[in-house]
């Protein structure tokens, strides 16, 4: 048992000693806590969770102020791998048809802005990179592995696109469990294309 779980019965505890609540109020309660302790998948028609992160020019980049474009999140486990650098050169290589599709494009990796500062200048990325260090967005977007690779790191992105129209709204998800996969761009452009 958690260490939330375990405040949330002692808190439920002083409240049947001072409110006198039922064994059932107790249940109630404990199970509407637990439930929302949980992270559960954005839902593709439902507003998109919020975000703010830093870019590699340390500008703090907020999703509730990209209102009127239609926005593109890559999640990408780390800088400078294989799978994550040939995935960001096609968007790279691809970028005039985001242009075109009003799309704005963002990679975003756990390293900090300055490694993804130097990732950027080396593969001339031409999207922002936004350092999800703190681990917030892969947890509000439910794309966070429990342990990844040979060296078990913990709260390491998975492999991920989301892609949220001009009013705020998710209307595309994919997240990869294996990270050798890169995303479906055929897909994330027949997406793109309803919200022209």
């Amino acid at each position: 048992m958690g260490a939330e779980c375990i405040k949330i019965i002692y808190t439920v505890g002083i409240c049947i000693d001072k409110c006198d609540a039922s064994p059932f109020e107790v249940v109630s309660i404990f199970l509407i806590f637990e439930f929302k302790s949980e992270n559960t998948m954005p839902t593709v028609g439902q507003p998109a969770p919020e975000f703010s992160l830093y870019n590699t020019e340390k500008k703090q980049i907020n999703l509730k102020d990209l209102r009127g474009k239609n926005v593109l999140l890559l999640f990408v486990p780390y800088a400078f791998t294989g799978t994550c650098t040939k995935e960001l050169c096609m968007v790279r290589d691809d970028i005039t048809y985001f242009d075109h599709m009003d799309a704005v494009v963002f990679g975003i990796a756990v390293d900090t802005p300055y490694a993804l500062a130097k990732w950027k200048e080396e593969q001339r990325l031409n999207m922002d990179l936004l350092s999800d260090f703190n681990k917030e967005a892969m947890t509000a977007y439910d794309t966070k592995y429990d342990v990844f690779g040979a060296f078990q790191y913990r709260g390491v992105a998975k492999r991920s696109a989301f892609v949220i129209d001009k009013e705020g709204v998710l209307r595309y998800s994919e997240v990869l469990e294996n990270a050798g996969d890169i995303p479906s761009f055929d897909a994330i452009k027949a997406c793109l294309e309803t919200l022209r």
